[in-house]
Formats: structure tokens, sequence, C-alpha cells
């Protein structure tokens, strides 16, 4: 496995739409390979979610991974689509890899309900509630070329990272 690269905001890459994966390249070993490479550098670098736009490539793939309680198992999106957005409304803090040292908050529908291809080309269709379905609408706005600074209605909120350690951690906040 390699570590990625990965892209930041001004980088042209995050601001175009993705390119579907053509079906018949899932199984291919660089594709594979392509997953556990993203898979690898979200985890060095810490992160919980990973769009291929943010290590340079435009192409619709997603790979996720949240341990620990109120978190999410390791999932691949291929080609997603939020097919439903669920009436409630939650606010979290949201960070990104890829806009580094920022934090603000954002707020996004409760639950979705996402279609997909996963990493074997199978066809999953999955109901995410929390923290999970604020992941995966923040990773798919990757896919069509947003990042979370766009979906902010409230930039008082915006904050460095070493203020929000000192000054907003004590909410209790989780940050994607």
């Amino acid at each position: 496995m390699a570590l990625l690269t990965v892209a930041k905001l001004g980088n042209p890459v995050l601001r175009q739409i993705a390119q579907p994966v053509d079906p018949r390249e899932i199984h291919s070993k660089a594709l594979q390979q392509f997953i556990d490479d993203m898979f690898e550098t979200m985890a060095e670098e810490e992160g919980i979610g990973l769009a291929a736009p943010q290590v340079s490539r435009s192409q619709q793939v997603i790979v996720m991974e949240c341990r620990g309680e109120g978190g999410f198992p390791q999932t691949v999106l291929i080609n997603p689509s939020i097919v439903f957005y669920g009436p409630n409304q939650v606010e979290m803090w949201e960070g990104c890899l890829s806009v580094e040292g920022l934090r603000g908050k954002v707020t996004r529908p409760s639950m979705v309900k996402v279609r997909a291809l996963d990493r074997d080309g199978t066809t999953l269709e999955l109901d995410a509630t929390g923290l999970f379905a604020v992941c995966i609408q923040h990773e798919i706005d990757h896919l069509i070329g947003k990042v979370f600074l766009d979906r902010m209605t409230d930039l008082s909120t915006l904050t460095h990272l070493e203020e929000f350690d000192q000054y907003w951690r004590q909410e209790h906040a989780t940050v994607i």
C-alpha cells in the first residue's frame, strides 16, 4: 500500500464533478489497490472519510470508517447517490483533510438513504443516521465539487483547529 497526497483547497480537482467508475473496472487490481491506498491515507491523516478527488483522482469513490462508540464500520461507496434525506436536521462540527486546520458548524439532514456499489461491485442500499449520515453527505459533496465551507450558513463558527481545541471542544463535538 502507499500513502497518497491529499489535495488542499485551491486544487482545481476539488471543484470538479467526479466521473463515475465503470463497473467493469471495480474488480481491477488497480482500483482495488487505490481503495486500499485511500484507507491507508485516511488512517494516516486521522480522518474518518476520504473521497477520491481529495487525492487528486476525479472518480466517484469514497472510503469511510469511524471506530468506537457512535462510529461506523469500514465502508466503500462507488458511484453513490443519496436517494432519500430524512426530515430532521443535525448541526455538527466538520473539518476536512483538504481544508487543513479549520473547523466549522454545518447543518445537514440527520438521516439519509444512499445507493452505491461496494468494493465488490455489489449494489448496496443503506440507511445512515447521525455521524455516519453526515460523513456520507460530506464525502458525496466532494464528488460534486463542494467542501464543507460551501455548506456553512454561519461563518462565525469557522475556527482554526488550535482555537477549536481550546474553546469549542468542551461541547463534546464530533469532528468529521
